[in-house]
């Protein structure tokens, strides 16, 4: 699926639930299913500046070096309930994927849901935090890439 697809279906999952209580137990649940973060990526450098609870994003490229559209493969995880389940989000929508994939992504979804303006203000500056550092390390190794 593309990133564009991927998001549909989860703005479709969304317009499912009209309750935001309901939105917010989905968000969760999404958290609760996030594959565990390994301890040893819980760094100071994996953590992401600006958020209100914990959030550690880890990047690495998949498959091998000089290969043609590798992919980056990334872990996450934080220490809030409502946090992990948009982390889960994100990563549905950007796990890999190349790094130009994610450069050129629109994230609209996090609007068409109504995420931002239903998070506190701390909780959605850490949304934006996270989703520049995902940026971050697709800017990182797109140049790497490209030598």
């Amino acid at each position: 699926m593309t990133i564009n697809e991927v998001q549909n279906e989860i703005i479709d999952e969304f317009e499912g639930l009209t309750d935001w209580m309901d939105r917010y137990a989905y968000i969760i649940e999404l958290g609760e299913q996030l594959a565990p973060m390994e301890e040893k990526y819980k760094t100071p450098a994996n953590l992401i500046e600006g958020c209100q609870s914990r959030v550690w994003i880890e990047a690495q490229l998949e498959g091998a070096e000089g290969q043609p559209d590798r992919a980056i493969a990334f872990e996450a995880d934080s220490d809030a309930m409502i946090v992990k389940g948009i982390v889960a989000l994100l990563m549905r929508v950007l796990n890999h994927r190349t790094p130009r994939e994610i450069l050129d992504a629109d994230l609209y979804f996090i609007d068409r849901i109504g995420l931002k303006e239903h998070l506190s203000p701390t909780r959605s500056n850490g949304l934006v935090a996270m989703v520049k550092q995902i940026h971050n390390y697709a800017v990182a190794f797109d140049m790497m890439e490209k030598g």
